[in-house]
C-alpha cells in the first residue's frame, strides 16, 4: 500500500467527518474542532484537530493537525486526554458537537407520513386537478 502525504491524510479525515463518520467529536474555542476519526480504507484510526474551512475546500484550514494510532483504543484515549487538556485550560466550548459538520443534515426531504401526498394541506394541493374537480 502506498504511503500518502500528510495533505491526502488530512484531507481524507476532512472528508470522513464532513460525511459525519467522526466517532466523536468536540468544538473548541475560535470554531476549532477536536475529532476521532477510523479510516475504514486504511484501519489506522486519528484524533484531528482543525479550524473552520473559508475556502469550500480548496485549502487545508490553517493549524490542521493530526495524530495517527494503528489501534482504536489508543486514539480513543488520546482524545479523552485532548478533550480534559482543553476542558482544563478551557478551550472547550462543547464536548459532543455536529457544528459546521458537511451537509449531512440536508439529506433529502422530510417525510410526514405514509400518505403525506394525499393530506389535505394547501401546500402539497395540486391546483389544477382542484380547479378541474369544482363544479
Amino acid at each position: 500500500m502506498q504511503e500518502r502525504s500528510e495533505e491526502q491524510v488530512i484531507s481524507r479525515l476532512l472528508e470522513l467527518e464532513n460525511d459525519g463518520q467522526a466517532e466523536r467529536r468536540a468544538e473548541l474555542t475560535n470554531e476549532r474542532y477536536l475529532s476521532l476519526l477510523h479510516d475504514p480504507d486504511s484501519g489506522r484510526s486519528y484524533v484531528l484537530r482543525h479550524g473552520t474551512d473559508e475556502t469550500e475546500g480548496a485549502q487545508i484550514p490553517g493549524g490542521t493537525e493530526f495524530y495517527e494510532y494503528a489501534d482504536a483504543d489508543e486514539a480513543q484515549r488520546a482524545f479523552e486526554q485532548l478533550v480534559e487538556e482543553s476542558r482544563a485550560t478551557g478551550e472547550l466550548v462543547e464536548e459532543d458537537s455536529t457544528d459546521d459538520v458537511g451537509d449531512f443534515e440536508s439529506g433529502g426531504a422530510e417525510v410526514r407520513d405514509l400518505f403525506a401526498d394525499e393530506s389535505e394541506d394547501e401546500l402539497v394541493r395540486d391546483e389544477v386537478i382542484s380547479e378541474e374537480e369544482e363544479p
